[in-house]
């Protein structure tokens, strides 16, 4: 949106007329206002390893005698264009809790514990309400996952994006034992992989989705079965970190897998070592409503839905097969819904994942 100073400077303005920054369309004041909003909810993320509050210029943590030979393990991601879709609604204290799953999620895998994130927050307009409810619900990510909220940049551009549009990419560190990291070497045939659900399609195939949502006519206040379509669509990713870390102090896993872009299809056999193949069972567990749906109003084939979502299942384990049975149980107790969705079997020629 061109503001009445710009349009001065295009041939009607004073060449003597004394500019501002909020002339040529930054807010300072804005900024400092949504900073003082932010500071109690980011403190509420702190660990005792933080040095300092908000508003240096570098973010310090300390890492002490936590380890003993610690590896650091690092992550960053986005939201895809499921921010689009929080646009559209105008739902913005969520989408902040997906931009954490993705990257605390992925440092996961390695087995490491996150420790600190830092986000980064981009618009041409600096709405203080929405940027805090953004704001607010990374930090709602970063308790969920156990890890400070230890700085970020909110960075206001004038004309770089559309009226009410905003950016957001997030950065990880966590950190694990140099002897404790899962890095797929120990997985081998006959082993198990267990399906843990996902609350949705998490942050991964939305530019399909609101493809079809189009084509359906927005039908967002749709009922599916309990939950309206808006609010299946808009369900946060969930968070897995501290359950599995606490599922790892008393199980031993061999791999595990975040299921992202490339769906089921792909990732699972990210982590798998290449002599190696996998069989998943489709019929396994249920697909959820909502992956129906989008199924039958996008007439999606079968293995399209496999290779752009996760179909219900958002994290994957994969344990030795006689520990199935331990591992779903504890799983249980802590109140994860899991399945058992395949095995590990010897690779057959190019092709190392079969689904049936």
């Amino acid at each position: 949106m061109m503001r009445g100073p710009a349009h001065r400077l295009s041939g009607m303005s004073n060449e003597n007329e004394a500019l501002t920054y909020r002339d040529a369309g930054v807010d300072i004041d804005a900024g400092n206002a949504v900073v003082e909003r932010i500071k109690p909810l980011v403190a509420r993320t702190f660990r005792k390893e933080v040095m300092a509050g908000l508003g240096g210029f570098g973010a310090l943590f300390e890492l002490g005698g936590r380890y003993r030979d610690p590896v650091l393990v690092s992550g960053t991601d986005g939201v895809g264009t499921k921010l689009k879709l929080a646009q559209i609604l105008n739902r913005h204290d969520t989408i902040g809790i997906d931009l954490v799953g993705m990257c605390v999620n992925d440092v996961l895998v390695q087995g490491a514990e996150p420790l600190f994130f830092l986000d980064y927050f981009a618009t041409g307009k600096l709405d203080v309400d929405t940027t805090v409810a953004v704001v607010g619900g990374i930090a709602k990510g970063c308790e969920l996952a156990g890890c400070a909220l230890i700085g970020g940049e909110t960075a206001e551009m004038p004309s770089m994006y559309p009226p009410g549009e905003y950016d957001l990419a997030g950065f990880c560190v966590g950190a694990v034992e140099k002897l404790a990291l899962i890095d797929g070497s120990r997985i081998q045939a006959g082993d198990a992989i267990i399906g843990i659900a996902s609350s949705g399609a998490h942050s991964n195939g939305y530019s399909l989705i609101r493809r079809i949502v189009e084509r359906a006519g927005s039908p967002f206040d749709l009922d599916l079965g309990g939950t309206t379509l808006a609010d299946a669509l808009m369900a946060p990713t969930t968070i897995y970190v501290k359950p599995v870390l606490r599922l790892m102090q008393q199980l031993s896993v061999h791999g595990m897998s975040h299921i992202t872009g490339g769906g089921l299809r792909e990732n699972i056999i990210r982590v798998v070592p290449d002599a190696l193949g996998i069989e998943l069972d489709s019929s396994a567990w249920k697909l959820p409503p909502v992956f129906d749906w989008l199924q039958r109003e996008g007439n999606v084939a079968r293995e399209e839905m496999w290779r752009t979502f996760n179909c219900g299942i958002g994290y994957a384990l994969i344990v030795a097969r006689d520990q199935v049975g331990t591992t779903l149980d504890a799983l249980e107790t802590l109140d994860l819904q899991a399945w058992t969705i395949g095995e590990v079997v010897p690779a057959r020629g190019d092709e190392r994942v079969h689904i049936r």
